[in-house]
């Protein structure tokens, strides 16, 4: 189905190109939609630290890093019709998903030949508040897409089609969508309608304690586990060969057998200019989500199951604290949501042009699904003129949330629930953001590199803060250059 449709979005995006230049034969001296060739380089640095990595069960490091450079090429294809191209690549370094294995796996012997002695290798170490050295420790996302517009000869109504393409080390996305958009009313009044759909697949990576779990038969005598003591919450090594009542035993634990998680995307907008001075648009967005929708990679440890650990036993009863450095609770089974999310975001833009120095520019959304959550974000940017090339622009968010209703803290969860999640982004929380940016512009690009002038430059900075104790800052860079 997805190959068909993308034979069908490539067929019309190619008969809608031969139609718009024949347009463009008989238009001879009609107005480009955009005149040369426009490219963008962007780059953004990321950077966080907090105490509630959901791999790890909602306590342990958040600390991550990303950088992401991208481009944007748009090129006009005739007078009516643009096409643009958008490639980015995000490579980060996340210690929280760093300790999908958490274990240090030099200690564990997949060969029960090579030790007659069991329960003697105490070797195996980690803590949800330590970076592992494992394969998740880091991770390269690569995306792709093309987007094809094209505009009626008196400007007015707007198509576009766009196809993409992303992926990284445990998920990959197929996208296809439409928009149209229709002005009137001298073109001070503009209604736009579009749809996206999202066809994605998991590639499920699991806890390694979970995984190895299944691997080994249920038996914690076997692979991974061979040759390693298992210890209770008092810091006494339980016997692996009892009974499994009174051993770890992951009973709720399964693979996931439904890996594809898609998503249908409908957004309605509404703009109107009011006066000279100011301009009001509305959006309301329709987004339905089936598949697996829960991250197979973030633990959950139920509050109604003892508790057992690998590691240093003598630092079970500071787990909690950032002093553990050498041992790691077992989960109990990883994060699971419904297969259905409706999501309804509806939100408004007021832009008011106060004099040739002051703008001021407002947004407000409130967001709501059928998981319980509902949020309120409000935003404000101010750009300040200071000369006819820059201008800088100070901005405020400020962003609310409750919980989703299958969200609870480490070990809060009891083991007969449906759904369950220890994920902080579903959490009750408030966050604000300030920002500062500045901006250079030269609507002649007198300045060149090879064979394209700089149009513009902008620089902004934010700094983010959840109460939760997360924080982080963001750095972006971008360039737009247009071809002589």
């Amino acid at each position: 189905m997805k190959k068909y449709n993308l034979i069908f979005l490539l067929s019309f995006l190619s008969l809608t190109a031969v139609q718009a230049q024949e347009s463009d034969k008989k238009n001879t001296y009609k107005k480009r939609v955009l005149e040369s060739t426009e490219v963008d380089f962007l780059t953004s640095y990321y950077t966080q630290t907090g105490n509630n990595a959901a791999v790890t069960g909602g306590i342990g490091t958040e600390k991550l890093s990303d950088i992401t450079p991208t481009i944007v090429v748009s090129m006009p294809i005739n007078a009516d019709d643009v096409l643009t191209i958008d490639v980015g690549i995000s490579a980060y370094t996340s210690a929280s998903s760093s300790n999908l294995d958490p274990f240090d796996a030099s200690g564990a012997s997949s060969n029960e030949e090579d030790d007659d002695n069991p329960e003697t290798n105490t070797s195996i170490k980690g803590s949800p508040w330590v970076a592992s050295s494992g394969a998740s420790k880091q991770d390269l996302w690569f995306s792709l897409s093309a987007n094809y517009s094209h505009s009626s000869d008196d400007r007015n109504t707007v198509t576009s089609g766009h196809i993409s393409f992303a992926s990284e080390y445990d998920y990959i996305s197929f996208g296809i969508g439409g928009a149209y958009t229709k002005l009137f009313n001298e073109k001070n009044t503009e209604l736009g309608i579009s749809a996206q759909v999202y066809f994605d697949s998991w590639l499920p990576k699991y806890p390694t304690e979970l995984d190895s779990y299944l691997e080994s038969g249920s038996n914690s005598n076997r692979g991974f586990f061979y040759n390693v003591p298992i210890y209770n919450q008092s810091g006494n090594a339980t016997d692996k060969t009892g009974n499994a009542v009174n051993n770890w035993s992951p009973a709720s634990f399964n693979l996931i057998d439904n890996k594809s998680r898609n998503s249908y995307a409908t957004s309605l907008s509404f703009s109107q200019i009011l006066s000279k001075n100011a301009q009001f648009s509305i959006f309301l967005d329709v987004i339905q989500q089936n598949g697996w929708l829960a991250n197979p990679m973030q633990r959950v440890y139920f509050k109604d199951v003892d508790n057992y650990y690998i590691g240093n036993k003598n630092s079970i009863p500071n787990y909690q604290l950032k002093s553990n450095t050498d041992v790691f609770q077992l989960a109990d089974d990883i994060e699971r949501l419904p297969d259905s999310r409706l999501k309804t975001p509806i939100g408004a833009r007021l832009n008011y042009y106060i004099n040739e120095i002051f703008a001021l520019r407002t947004y407000y959304r409130y967001y709501t699904d059928n998981w319980g959550l509902n949020s309120h974000t409000a935003n404000v940017e101010i750009p300040i003129k200071i000369s006819s090339k820059y201008t800088v622009y100070p901005s405020y968010r400020y962003y609310t949330q409750n919980a989703a209703d299958y969200f609870a803290p480490y070990e809060q969860h009891i083991s007969t629930q449906s759904f369950y999640t220890s994920d902080y982004d579903l959490s009750k929380f408030n966050a604000t953001q300030y920002g500062i940016g500045i901006s250079y512009t030269d609507i002649f690009a007198e300045k060149h590199i090879w064979k394209f002038g700089m149009k513009s430059i902008d620089f902004k900075f934010n700094q983010y803060t959840r109460n939760t104790g997360l924080s982080a800052s963001i750095v972006t860079l971008g360039f737009k250059f247009v071809m002589d």
